[in-house]
């Protein structure tokens, strides 16, 4: 298997403990796996990005414009900054938080509005995930994280025993069941790899006003 995922989000969403999590089970599956990390201002809520490369064999840790196979946002501003790095073909999946940028805080620029209508790739390679509403029902909103990891893992049709094995490696022991629970909410969120599933989760999403945050 060859995959290569850009995890994408701001300082403090959990980006780096994904890329861990994602690289411990990709190696449970027998892959060489890279994991690099490109930090923004984190401090200041800026844009993070991980890149994890999967393969039998992996030369560069580095995702070019154009090579990413995944997109994993964890916030919608994030999901468009870096869309240029997607593949033909590839798939994004996006939480629907947003989180406002220093010039949107200060007054100098608008959040731009319909980000996730805006995105141009094809409905059945795109899912938009309320992924902060099933984080509070995990319990705790800064589970956001593992609950994009389970819906990754049934988008892109992957078995989900060894990334359950990978949190109970990763995650600390007092927030273990908590996560356990995010990942299940995330893999049960997206129902089926069907073109009119897709449809439908997007539809429900975009009925729903966004999550707003600061950072």
């Amino acid at each position: 298997m060859d995959l290569n995922i850009m995890i994408v989000g701001v300082g403090g969403q959990g980006t780096l403990l994904t890329s861990k999590i994602l690289g411990a089970a990709f190696m449970m599956d027998g892959h060489d796996v890279k994991v690099s990390e490109v930090h923004g201002m984190a401090q200041r809520g800026g844009s993070v990005v991980t890149y994890v490369k999967c393969s039998e064999k992996v030369h560069s840790p580095v995702i070019g414009k154009g090579e990413a196979d995944l997109i994993l946002a964890f916030e919608q501003l994030e999901a468009a900054r870096w869309l240029p790095f997607l593949k033909p073909g590839g798939r994004i999946l996006i939480s629907t938080q947003q989180i406002d940028p220093m010039p949107v805080i200060t007054g100098a620029e608008a959040y731009p509005e319909n980000i996730i209508d805006k995105i141009d790739v094809s409905e059945k390679n795109i899912v938009a995930v309320d992924a902060p509403e099933l984080a509070e029902k995990a319990g705790s909103s800064k589970a956001i994280n593992v609950v994009m990891i389970g819906a990754m893992v049934r988008f892109m049709g992957l078995s989900k025993y060894q990334f359950e094995d990978a949190l109970t490696e990763t995650v600390p022991e007092k927030f273990l069941k908590m996560n356990q629970t995010a990942f299940i909410l995330g893999y049960n969120a997206i129902m089926s790899t069907g073109e009119k599933d897709f449809q439908k989760i997007i539809l429900k999403v975009r009925s729903k006003k966004p999550h707003r945050g600061n950072s």
